[in-house]
């Protein structure tokens, strides 16, 4: 059965409905909390309402956080990019990046075109050494439990300096939680079944089922980043975005025009045209973002951010 954990300065929780309950634990970090799952289970101390804790990310800094491309079809289809012919491709996210649900998103100052992508997050568990075989039936041995995240991305630098690792690693860029959420192995299994919901002042802009829409689940993922990276628990995996970002491809025709300019001039004329596009993060929007089944069973709670 899950079990939701949420974390403030000084404390970590346990949500009992909508209160909380102190975890008796010299815990510091998610690595390990994690170790300590007997507190968790037996919090039975001081408790308050959820809605008075001034809530933190409930995945502690420094750790690794590696990020999935284009993981989910309706996105690659609308970046102009054949889903059928993409392999798992990873990239890394500065831990600094990672801050709390309720964080303001800072802006910097050479940044114009602020885009948003929800993505659940899985926390490692255990450690996954090199070689390791992560498959849907042991994946509960690996992965911990899941989050919300917001995979803030700063365009221009992203495609013009083409530096992904800068472009999504400014302080705030990685908003996390409310909730770490748990799960069983039962639990694991209906992964697909939750609903990825981001709005921006209310419009909803992103609202997918992940399992209509995910090219590769976790477990594979896992696997495959074994191949190379050696993870420890507390260790966070962005999973991928589905379609709604602001960015979005040109039309087919543009695409081909585009190919017979100069780059400095194709640059120039795409950025002035995403320049006019109202769907980019100005300040004092506010993006919530919940995950959550249709039904209600698991929920990962909302995140509400404010631009500044």
């Amino acid at each position: 059965m899950s079990i939701s954990v949420v974390r403030t300065t000084d404390h970590w929780w346990r949500l009992d409905g909508d209160r909380a309950v102190r975890i008796d634990t010299g815990a510091i970090t998610t690595k390990e909390l994690l170790a300590d799952r007997g507190s968790i289970v037996a919090a039975a101390g001081v408790t308050c309402a959820v809605d008075e804790l001034d809530l933190v990310s409930p995945v502690t800094v420094p750790c690794r956080v590696v990020a999935q491309l284009l993981n989910y079809r309706s996105h690659a289809l609308d970046t102009g990019v054949d889903p059928n012919t993409l392999h798992p491709t990873f990239f890394r996210k500065s831990s600094s990046s990672v801050s709390g649900p309720n964080d303001p998103i800072r802006t910097p100052d050479e940044v114009g075109l602020l885009d948003y992508e929800i993505e659940l997050g899985v926390v490692v568990g255990a450690e996954i050494p090199i070689g390791t075989t992560v498959t849907e039936d042991n994946l509960a041995k690996y992965a911990a439990g899941v989050v919300v995240t917001n995979d803030v991305s700063a365009r221009e630098i992203q495609l013009t300096r083409t530096q992904v690792y800068e472009s999504k690693s400014y302080p705030t860029f990685t908003p996390v939680g409310p909730r770490l959420v748990l799960l069983d192995q039962d639990e694991f299994s209906r992964l697909s079944e939750l609903r990825m919901t981001l709005a921006v002042n209310g419009e909803t802009r992103q609202s997918q089922l992940i399992g209509d829409d995910l090219i590769t689940p976790p477990a594979e993922a896992l696997t495959r980043l074994a191949r190379f990276q050696y993870l420890v628990p507390g260790d966070l995996l962005l999973t991928g975005t589905p379609i709604g970002t602001a960015i979005s491809a040109p039309p087919a025709i543009v695409q081909k025009i585009g190919e017979l300019l100069p780059p400095a001039l194709k640059w120039k004329i795409f950025f002035a045209r995403q320049a006019k596009n109202p769907r980019y993060l100005s300040v004092d929007d506010v993006v919530t973002a919940t995950i959550r089944t249709d039904d209600g069973t698991l929920d990962l709670g909302m995140q509400i951010t404010v631009v500044r």
